[in-house]
């Protein structure tokens, strides 16, 4: 009986996982940014950077805020300051990986690619590569207490406008 429920509390985890990315991606590829912060604890830390400078142990990034109240600046940026053409994302997540639970929250890592489609312009990947993740119950809900966006490539857009 303890195997079945331990498996049923597996499932379970999976797929508020799931629907924790799902929802991630749904508000990225809507521009809904406003929401964006508050899928993080408000300590968290966001980051993206290239695999080479990860697997050197290397801590240049091209994005990295330290906290929730980082993440909301970057949404006023976006929103307020830059300027930049029109254009549709499209956020594809694969192969989730999710390790066991601990006190410390749960360790995920999955593939992603994000699809860009400038107004007149043909459909671009953006960025291909991996999340590398932990999550923590904030109350009832899961929420990423830290986001390692690791792109697989060397170059990168002249402007990296919004978060992967």
């Amino acid at each position: 009986m303890a195997r079945a429920q331990q498996d049923l509390q597996n499932f379970a985890l999976r797929l508020e996982v799931e629907e924790l990315y799902t929802e991630y991606a749904h508000v990225l590829d809507n521009f809904e940014l406003e929401q964006w912060p508050q899928f993080f604890t408000d300590d968290c830390l966001y980051q993206i950077v290239s695999r080479e400078n990860r697997e050197r142990g290397l801590p240049l990034a091209l994005m990295r805020c330290e906290s929730k109240a980082m993440l909301t600046d970057r949404v006023v940026t976006i929103r307020q300051t830059q300027m930049f053409a029109p254009r549709a994302l499209r956020h594809l997540v694969s192969s989730l990986r999710i390790a066991p639970a601990t006190a410390d929250g749960v360790d995920v890592q999955a593939n992603y690619a994000v699809l860009q489609t400038l107004v007149d312009d043909e459909t671009r990947i953006l960025s291909a590569g991996r999340y590398i993740d932990t999550l923590v119950r904030d109350g009832d809900v899961l929420k990423f207490k830290s986001r390692t966006c690791v792109y697989d490539t060397v170059l990168v857009p002249n402007s990296l406008i919004y978060p992967l």
